[in-house]
C-alpha cells in the first residue's frame, strides 16, 4: 500500500473522503489516454468577489470561484491558446482565472508565486510542474488547506509525479519526444542529427529530448545525435541554433523538442538553404505561424501539436467540478495528444485564424469541411 505524507492525507480528507480512492487519486502516476496573449485577455479575467455566479447550464450557483495557473513562460506564444481556453472555460461555467508564473522558466518566481496563491486562498490551482522537486511542499500545503491542484503542460519526471496532485492535463512527453526521433529516422539512416532544447532539466521539454535520444539508440545505426541548449529568449535561441549550424557543416538531420527552438530550426534552415546541402529532415514541436510557414515552404517536415487550447479548458473544467461536486468527481488524467502537423495537413491550421490553435482572439463558429481525416 502506497503510504502518502501526513499533510496529503489531511488533504485527502477535506477533498475526497472516501477511504482507498482518495489515495489513488491523489498517488496515481499513469497518464491514461484520455505571440503572447492580448493583456486585455487578462485584466478581463476579473477579481474573486463575493457575490454569487451562474454558469450556463444545468450547475448551481456558486461563489466566484477564481482558480490560479502558475505558467513558467508568461509570455511565451505557444500559451496564448492555453489562455484562451482558460478564458472560454470560466465564461461557460461562471468563474475566473489568473495567469502568472515567470517569465524565464524560473522556478523561484513559479514557486513564489503558487505560495502568493495559496496565502489569497485561490478556489484552485493549476501548476506547470517544471521541476521535480520545488513544487512538492508548495501543492502539500494546498492540498492541505483545502485547495485542489492539478498540473498541466508539465507534471514531473517520466512516471513520477513531482508533486501530489489530483491529476495532470497534458501532452505525454517523453512518449512524444520518442515519436519524434522514430519519424526522424523513416527519413535519415546515418550522419549527425542534432536536437536542440531551451531549457534543459525542465520537466515540460526534457522528457522529450531524452525520448528523442532514445529513438535512435534503439534503432541501432549509423546516427549519431546530440543535444544543444538553446534559451527561453526565442532571439537569444536563433542567435546559438544559427551559430552551431555554421560551425557544423553536412548535418543530416536538426530536431528541436519546444516551441521557439522549433521556430530557429525552420528559419535557419531557410537562411542557409540547407535541403540543398544534405539537410534530410528537420522538425519539432508546437504551432506557432513561423513554424506553420517553414512547414508549407518545406524548411521543416512536420511539426507535433499537443493542444494547448485543452491544456486551459481541461484544467478549469476540472477544478470546477470537483469543487461542484464536493470531491466526489475525480479529475481524470488526460493526455492532450500527438499529432504530426506536415504539408499534407498544415494548410488547415493555417488557413483557420480560431482561437483554438492561438491565431486570432475572435470567439466564431469554425465550420467543418470535407472528410475528417484519420489515422
Amino acid at each position: 500500500m502506497t503510504h502518502l505524507p501526513p499533510v496529503v492525507e489531511q488533504a485527502a480528507e477535506r477533498l475526497h473522503p472516501r477511504g482507498t480512492s482518495r489515495r489513488r487519486l491523489l498517488a496515481g502516476t499513469g497518464l491514461a489516454s484520455a505571440s503572447l496573449a492580448a493583456t486585455g485577455l487578462l485584466s478581463a479575467c476579473g477579481e474573486k468577489g463575493d457575490s454569487g455566479a451562474d454558469a450556463i447550464g444545468n450547475f448551481p450557483k456558486t461563489p466566484n470561484w477564481k482558480f490560479v495557473f502558475v505558467n513558467h513562460v508568461t509570455t511565451n506564444p505557444f500559451f496564448t491558446p492555453t489562455q484562451y481556453g482558460a478564458e472560454d472555460a470560466c465564461k461557460l461555467l461562471g468563474c475566473s482565472f489568473q495567469w502568472t508564473g515567470s517569465q524565464n522558466s524560473v522556478v523561484a518566481e513559479m514557486v513564489n508565486a503558487t505560495n502568493t496563491a495559496i496565502s489569497g486562498k485561490a478556489d484552485g490551482l493549476a501548476v506547470a510542474v517544471v521541476d521535480k522537486t520545488a513544487f512538492k511542499d508548495p501543492v502539500d500545503h494546498a492540498l492541505e488547506s483545502g485547495i485542489p491542484v492539478v498540473s498541466y503542460n508539465a507534471d514531473g519526471a517520466r512516471g513520477e509525479p513531482g508533486t501530489n496532485r489530483l491529476t495532470y492535463v497534458g501532452q505525454g512527453l517523453y512518449e512524444s519526444g520518442y515519436a519524434l526521433g522514430q519519424r526522424a529516422l523513416t527519413q535519415v539512416q546515418s550522419g549527425a542529427v542534432v536536437g536542440f532544447i531551451a531549457t534543459p532539466g525542465q520537466l515540460n521539454i526534457q522528457p522529450r529530448i531524452d525520448g528523442a535520444k532514445q529513438a535512435f539508440a534503439d534503432a541501432g545505426g549509423a546516427v549519431t545525435f546530440s543535444t544543444v541548449a538553446t534559451n527561453a529568449d526565442v532571439t537569444k535561441g536563433l542567435s546559438i541554433v544559427d551559430a552551431y549550424v555554421q560551425g557544423h557543416p553536412g548535418l543530416a538531420g536538426m530536431l528541436a523538442v519546444d516551441a521557439g527552438s522549433t521556430q530557429a530550426v525552420g528559419q535557419t534552415v531557410k537562411k542557409y538553404n540547407m535541403r540543398g546541402k544534405g539537410l534530410k529532415v528537420a522538425g519539432g514541436f508546437d504551432l506557432i505561424p513561423e513554424t506553420l510557414a517553414a512547414i508549407k515552404n518545406g524548411d521543416l517536415d512536420y511539426t507535433i501539436d499537443q493542444q494547448p487550447y485543452l491544456q486551459g479548458f481541461l484544467p478549469v473544467l476540472y477544478l470546477y467540478l470537483f469543487k461542484i461536486s464536493g470531491g466526489l468527481i475525480s479529475p481524470p488524467q488526460t493526455n492532450t495528444g500527438l499529432l504530426f502537423v506536415t504539408k499534407d495537413n498544415v494548410g488547415q491550421y493555417q488557413n483557420s485564424q480560431t482561437r483554438y490553435e492561438g491565431s486570432s482572439s475572435t470567439v466564431k463558429l469554425v465550420e467543418l469541411s470535407g472528410a475528417i481525416a484519420h489515422e
